[in-house]
């Protein structure tokens, strides 16, 4: 059968239309895709705001509010006042006790007549009570009754008599407790509504603290001694004060800029130098504020914070100790479950991170102590695109760091801020911080007008040899810490290219009953294998000046031991100085023990850690010998050294070089190692 083709054209038109008429929505209904960075809506919606949960209207509810205002009211009406403790008594009978002498005073109003008897009275069946009130008849007017009275030694005062509970007394009992009951339930419906909605996320709000420019401004004045990270920063600082520099050019800020460092390096301070240097907004807060028991309240904190941020914008958000929830998800990376609160939160950070525009002027500066635990969806291009590392300051950077913090300090004329800075090698700024806090402290405990060398010297001392401990040593304990500190400090000076003796004590600190104290002279970023022997061979003195001495060997060389032992598993495991292990890394570095587990990324075999522990047994052994050679071929300096300290308790550098005999600048130990030194820095255990 033949069909017109015009008909089926209208009928596929409309079939066409009709579906469009069936799948498109209307216009009003239909919701928009986000768009990055795309304008606003002319007139913006506002957000719904949580409304109040309507009153139960079932009549039950009404019936019940009904009786609870009757029994109110009946209640209130039962309650008695003072107008009903006073019993109502004929004139006759008040004329009576009158005449007995048992009124002792009156008030009047009118023909209203009260007052209170001497002794409590009964009439009828009322009483007994001491207050009564009675009505004078009219024709009684001429009884006399003022000179009845006065004779019976009545007092009359003019107080206004007693009416009774006031209209609004009477009111607030009869209404009040309803009232309070209807607000109370008008309350907690309010309150269930705002925790129902939106504002329910109050728990989910941001706890993030905002520092204005206004309010304890900190510039790069303030900052000293990391000046690569610091001239990092200027570029954001000028990016915030000048942004249209940048985008004319097509270029964007980094959205985000990671510091990493030791702690005490001065990451917080530097955060906030940037906020004050470019005059914006600031919100700081830690990592660990995000988390909390309620599963969602760490990604809707996160939202808030960056909501508050973009309102204020440009601004500054800073998050402290980034690892509390930026760590490594899943793995050995000290990750968590797919729907741990931690994880969440990191995911939302992630979002907000990524939806920004650079037009937004939201800049998110971060610090940690332990990159290597973060996420690498942190760390990649378009959320930390900059990474500064902030490491300790060397000497010149000490020594300005000291001027800044000595700015309102009065100092003495002996005082040397370079030499001060020589001697602290490894100490960050708030390592020198509490230094220059702790000198100002013992020099106000010894009334001094200003803070001098000796001030300062006491307090490095305190910081890194602990407090003295007041306790009494016998006689022989403290001959063998002599020896044993004495062995310490020959050692080191017999070593070559040792740190120098600065100081030997034998008075007790912190929990050691001795102290010998060693620091370079310049800073070292990296250590030889000939250095770290003779770092061993110094700690082994103390142990072998005992067993040289008394031939036996006493529990006071354990942080000795523990000192030595790091060193030595370092050098083999780490550093690859074993020529057995090779060139290879088989310990973990400190804080990264868990790649190394069972289950880690790094497997090593039983075997090679046996190996480990026997090499690091021949290092410790040859060290040890080598030890006892030395203070053997060199008793009399040992004894010379002994001999001071018992007799000085505490020598400093020169008097320790002088009594061990040797000339200062001349001692084998001041000669510097031959081995050049590696260009990677090594970490070393303190001690």
């Amino acid at each position: 059968m033949a069909s017109d083709p015009e008909v089926g054209d209208r009928m596929i038109s409309g079939q066409v239309a009709d579906s469009a008429k069936r799948t498109q929505p209307d216009e009003k209904d239909r919701k928009p895709w986000r768009v990055e960075g795309g304008r606003e809506p002319a007139t913006p919606s506002k957000p719904d705001r949580p409304s109040m949960p309507k009153m139960p209207g079932s009549r039950r509810f009404w019936w019940i509010l009904l009786a609870i205002l009757v029994a109110n009211i009946v209640i209130g009406q039962l309650i008695p006042s003072s107008e009903d403790k006073r019993i109502s008594v004929p004139y006759t009978f008040f004329r009576a006790q009158v005449q007995a002498g048992n009124v002792k005073e009156v008030n009047a109003r009118s023909d209203v007549i009260q007052g209170k008897f001497r002794k409590a009275t009964k009439f009828e069946k009322k009483g007994p009570e001491a207050d009564f009130q009675t009505v004078r008849p009219t024709f009684a007017q001429d009884d006399e009754l003022l000179k009845l009275l006065l004779d019976k030694k009545v007092e009359v005062n003019a107080r206004p008599i007693d009416e009774g509970r006031s209209f609004f007394a009477t009111l607030l009992i009869s209404f009040g407790p309803t009232l309070l009951i209807v607000g109370l339930l008008i309350y907690f419906l309010k309150r269930s509504a705002s925790m129902a909605g939106g504002g329910a996320m109050a728990l989910g709000r941001s706890k993030a603290k905002r520092y204005d420019a206004s309010d304890t401004r900190v510039s790069f004045d303030d900052v000293a001694g990391i000046d690569e990270v610091e001239e990092e920063l200027v570029e954001i600082v000028d990016f915030l004060k000048n942004p249209d520099r940048y985008r004319k050019l097509g270029a964007a800020i980094p959205k985000g800029v990671l510091l990493s460092g030791p702690p005490g390096t001065g990451k917080t301070l530097l955060a906030r130098a940037v906020a004050g240097e470019a005059d914006v907004p600031f919100f700081s807060l830690s990592a660990s504020e995000f988390v909390e028991m309620v599963v969602g309240v760490g990604a809707s904190r996160v939202r808030d914070l960056f909501e508050q941020a973009k309102k204020e914008a440009p601004a500054i958000i800073f998050i402290d100790e980034l690892d509390a929830i930026g760590r490594a998800r899943g793995g050995g990376g000290g990750g968590f479950g797919g729907h741990d609160e931690r994880e969440q939160t990191l995911n939302q950070i992630l979002t907000e991170m990524d939806g920004f525009t650079g037009s937004e002027g939201v800049i998110v500066l971060a610090a940690t102590n332990r990159p290597e635990v973060l996420d690498q969806a942190l760390l990649r291009p378009g959320r930390f695109d900059r990474r500064l590392t902030v490491n300790p300051p060397d000497k010149d950077g000490r020594k300005m760091i000291l001027e800044i913090h000595t700015r309102s300090v009065p100092l003495a004329d002996d005082v040397d801020l370079d030499r001060i800075a020589a001697s602290t090698p490894g100490m960050v700024g708030a390592d020198l911080r509490n230094l220059v806090n702790e000198g100002a402290l013992i020099a106000a405990r010894r009334d001094h007008t200003a803070v001098g060398t000796a001030d300062f010297a006491d307090a490095l001392e305190r910081i890194i040899l602990g407090a003295e401990r007041r306790i009494t040593l016998s006689a022989e304990e403290r001959e063998r810490t002599a020896y044993h500190e004495s062995g310490h400090a020959v050692l080191g000076m017999l070593e070559p290219g040792a740190d120098p003796v600065r100081k030997v004590s034998i008075v007790p600190r912190g929990r050691a009953l001795g102290v010998t104290f060693q620091s370079p002279s310049t800073d070292r970023y990296g250590y030889d294998a000939r250095y770290l022997e003779g770092r061993i061979v110094g700690a082994l003195g103390g142990r072998a000046a005992e067993e040289l001495v008394y031939g036996n060997v006493t529990t006071g060389a354990e942080s000795d031991l523990e000192q030595v032992t790091s060193i030595a598993r370092q050098m083999v495991g780490r550093w690859g100085m074993s020529d057995v292990i090779g060139l290879v890394s088989v310990l973990p570095a400190p804080g990264e023990e868990q790649f190394y587990g069972p289950g880690g990324p790094v497997q090593v075999a039983e075997e090679t850690r046996q190996l480990v522990d026997r090499e690091v047994r021949r290092i410790v052994d040859a060290c040890y010998e080598r030890a006892r050679r030395a203070l053997a071929s060199n008793r009399d300096k040992l004894e010379s050294l002994a001999q001071a300290l018992l007799e000085h308790e505490t020598l400093d550098e020169d008097d320790a070089y002088r009594a061990a005999g040797f000339e200062r600048g001349a001692a084998p130990g001041d000669v510097d190692s031959t081995a050049e030194e590696e260009s990677d820095s090594a970490e070393l255990p303190a001690g």
